[in-house]
């Protein structure tokens, strides 16, 4: 039956049309979250997607296909089509379908019905990872394959449950502390208490392997640490960056009763196997030649680790997915603010570390406290005259620096940094030049790629004991740095339509602020280019987690107009 009033347009090709105008639209997103993914976000009509992963996704935190349809039917105005409703049934129905398990010594796929195991046995990229055929539904598989055959089958559209258990590695005991070193009282907060839980599962082997999806700023650190704690095993921790991998080791010492010499960093800079090993994706992935070994592996088997902590999952590269798949025997954690990947392999990530167990919507935690209020700005300029024709004759990929490094932006930045001078601010880019032409503007310091470790702890510890009020920053700063009292980010430029990145880059200011301030963030964007239309597909994460833009042009002083007013 047709109920008008609705927000929802269920299409028979999966799409999802959402009306943003609706007063049903914050509830009908956030149920959509749970089992769709956003697609684009215009003004007045978002869509949506529903695909098999997101399916198998919602399937893994626990929902059913029933649920699924009647959230639909909750919010739609029209009837669903009849297609719909049996492709929710039959995908989800899926997962569970195959299960790996253990039988004494023996790895097993089992199926739930001859038919699937007949399309397995004839299908020569599976049968390569099959040692026999042990019945009409079982087959043995070569232990060592775990991982590979996994990712063969959800290539061709049949995740596995695996619940053939763990190696438990080695024993290491300790507490988590109540106190910090610093005298602050401290414990996990109720929602990384739950991510910790549904991962751990009672120590079962359902639980165990997974994703934990946190907003930045909401202490993904904590719930790995939490899950170290139940485990109380030998970790190994691998991180995006350096100045990453510090923060683990601090937070380590600062929240456990591990002690220094238990916990090691494994870097270009060291080289410690300890316990607990803190390692970059970088130093993993370097080798002497192109086709050389990927010689730090090793790592992998140096110890007989009894977890795996992915930080920033969706960053891992290509060659540690590999390594990844040939020890599926030890418990793997991923920890993201984001499941979105730019090079599309989300069912790398749900076959080889494991479905996403726990997320948290990030207005709710906006809501209770626990990161900070934002609001979103796109600042939109015009590409100056003597610029329209160079942009007009480029190379379509060379259009998006040309606009993107507008130099009008520079005015729009010191008229922000003249109103928020009380502020602590971070103005990040993507492009070398423009940040240092921004920098020696502004005189403001500037940290890339080439800064050297110890500069940026020196410039980052001077920006939080407020010595440095504004910091200009490249990508280097998108993951993983704590610089709990930044509350404005300016951004001039980002790596194209990314929507990890932004999600990323809003994090850097999303701390809880002591006076309940908001956090805001500034987008300037050269409208009617390509900046304009990257901007909007970087956008669509944050739509999709409740944020909205105010869009405003650049003689229009939005940032003078206090924020509570857009929230009325």
């Amino acid at each position: 039956m047709a109920n008008l009033s609705n927000p929802l347009i269920v299409q028979s090709d999966k799409s999802v049309l959402l009306e943003v105008d609706n007063p049903l639209y914050a509830d009908a997103r956030d149920s959509l979250a749970r089992f769709a993914e956003l697609v684009k976000s215009p003004e007045y009509v978002h869509t949506y997607r529903i695909s098999p992963l997101s399916l198998w996704n919602a399937a893994a935190m626990g929902m059913t296909p029933n649920e699924v349809i009647a959230a639909l039917e909750e919010f739609a105005k029209y009837p669903i089509p009849g297609n719909i409703s049996r492709e929710i049934i039959d995908y989800m129905s899926r997962y569970g379908q195959l299960s790996l398990y253990k039988d004494g010594l023996d790895l097993l796929l089992l199926c739930e019905n001859e038919d699937l195991a007949e399309e397995i046995w004839a299908n020569s990229k599976i049968t390569q990872y099959l040692i026999d055929r042990v019945d009409d539904v079982t087959f043995r598989v070569d232990e060592s394959q775990r991982g590979f055959i996994k990712h063969a089958l959800i290539e061709i559209g049949h995740p596995v449950e695996d619940i053939a258990g763990y190696v438990e590695g080695e024993h290491l005991p300790f507490e988590i502390r109540t106190m910090t070193l610093e005298g602050k009282a401290w414990k996990l907060r109720a929602y990384q208490d739950d991510s910790v839980a549904t991962f751990y599962a009672g120590g079962g082997e359902r639980g165990g392997s997974g994703v934990v999806v946190l907003p930045c700023g909401a202490g993904k650190t904590m719930v790995g640490i939490g899950a170290m704690h139940k485990l109380q095993t030998s970790t190994l921790i691998l991180c995006p960056n350096v100045i990453a991998v510090r923060q683990w080791i601090h937070e380590l010492l600062d929240k456990t009763t591990l002690r220094p010499e238990e916990i090691g960093e494994y870097t270009g800079d060291a080289k410690e196997v300890r316990p607990v090993t803190v390692a970059t994706y970088q130093i993993l992935t370097w080798r002497k030649s192109r086709d050389g070994e990927f010689e730090h592996f090793k790592i992998f088997q140096a110890r007989n680790w009894g977890l795996l902590i992915y930080d920033e999952v969706h960053l891992l590269p290509a060659p540690v997915f590999r390594a990844t798949a040939a020890i599926q025997a030890t418990r793997r954690l991923g920890l993201t603010a984001t499941l979105v990947r730019e090079d599309g392999k989300e069912e790398d990530v749900f076959s080889l570390i494991g479905p996403k167990r726990f997320d948290m919507p990030w207005k709710l935690l906006e809501d209770q406290g626990w990161i900070a209020t934002a609001i979103c700005y796109e600042i939109r300029l015009d590409l100056p005259d003597n610029m329209r024709r160079q942009y007009a004759i480029a190379e379509d990929r060379k259009k998006y620096r040309i606009a993107a490094e507008n130099p009008d932006k520079i005015e729009i930045i010191n008229k922000i940094l003249a109103h928020h001078k009380d502020d602590n601010v971070l103005v990040i880019g993507m492009y070398l030049d423009q940040l240092g032409l921004i920098a020696n503007d502004v005189g403001a310091p500037l940290i890339t790629g080439k800064t050297s470790n110890e500069e940026r702890e020196r410039l980052y510890d001077a920006f939080r004991e407020g010595e440095e009020k504004i910091l200009i920053v490249s990508k280097v700063a998108n993951f993983a740095i704590d610089l709990p009292d930044a509350n404005v980010a300016i951004q001039v430029s980002g790596t194209f339509g990314s929507r990890q990145e932004e999600a990323q880059r809003l994090g850097r200011i999303l701390r809880p602020k002591t006076d309940g301030s908001f956090a805001r963030f500034y987008s300037l964007v050269t409208k009617d280019t390509r900046d304009m239309d990257f901007a909007a597909k970087r956008q669509l994460f944050l739509t999709e987690q409740g944020y909205q833009y105010v869009i405003a042009s650049a003689d229009e002083n939005i940032w003078e107009k206090p924020p509570e007013s857009f929230f009325t």
